[in-house]
């Protein structure tokens, strides 16, 4: 009985330590991997290339801090809506990917220091007689939905006059509908669109007003201060050897990040 009972001890034991184990994941990557969860259809900043390779600012801009930490990343492609669960979960480490900082946001996550400025802008076709954001009134608008895009028409009188607002998964299904005609107009980040229009010349135009300057950050999970910090020394590091700076020269043409 004494015999039996120390094995039951020891397998009790021994199930406690693996439970511990899988669920210190994430605190600073113990694994030597983290898992980043981004929107794979959020050119330039984390999008798939003609070869179906993930590449983008916010990619390169990992991989380079996930060096300086002394660890590999993996990017896993997350339905945008359930961003902050996939977090809180653990399914992933971190959510890096134009992600907007907000004080809705801040009440779920916690955000490293901002690294880039956006702002919600309204696109539509460039033939289009829209011009200013009064003009939205009695149309359809187009964006992607739980986005910092939605929170800014929300915020806005402007919304109030909107005929219908459509929501879509992502923003490429977005600017779809609206070469289509499906949709007047969308709104969308700066960054994101300014790339496209230099890709499709002479297709879209900016309204002349914005909806709400914003800026970016990366997403930590609440408690896990230790990632954070070690996360946020390797970006600091970045800023000042010129890394950030070369990175945001790739994709932008010009240095944009936040010191």
């Amino acid at each position: 009985m004494k015999r039996l009972a120390t094995m039951v001890m020891v397998i009790t034991a021994s199930l406690s330590l693996l439970a511990g184990c899988s669920g210190s994941k994430g605190s600073v990557g113990e694994d030597n991997k983290l898992v980043i969860g981004i929107d794979d259809k959020f050119a330039p900043m984390g999008f798939r290339d003609e070869k179906n390779e993930i590449v983008g600012f916010d990619i390169d801009y990992a991989k380079a801090a996930a060096e300086k930490m002394g660890t590999t990343v993996e990017f896993q492609p997350i339905d945008w809506k359930t961003k902050e669960s996939e977090l809180s979960s653990g399914r992933i480490d971190l959510i890096w990917n134009g992600y907007t900082i907000t004080d809705e946001r801040k009440e779920k996550v916690l955000f490293t220091k901002p690294y880039l400025k956006n702002a919600q802008v309204v696109v539509t076709l460039a033939k289009s007689n829209l011009t200013k954001l009064d003009d939205l009134a009695g149309k359809v608008v187009g964006l992607q939905s739980l986005s910092s895009a939605a929170d800014a028409l929300n915020d806005h009188p402007i919304k109030s006059r909107i005929k219908t607002v459509t929501e879509f998964s992502d923003n490429v299904l977005a600017l779809s509908d609206l070469k289509i005609g499906r949709v007047d107009a969308v709104v969308i980040d700066e960054v994101v669109i300014k790339y496209y229009m230099a890709k499709e010349t002479g297709t879209f135009k900016l309204l002349s007003e914005s909806l709400a300057p914003e800026e970016y950050g990366i997403g930590v999970k609440k408690g896990n201060d230790a990632l954070l910090q070690k996360l946020q020394k390797a970006l600091d590091e970045m800023n000042q050897d010129g890394t950030a700076s070369k990175i945001s020269q790739k994709w932008f043409g010009e240095d944009k990040v936040l010191k």
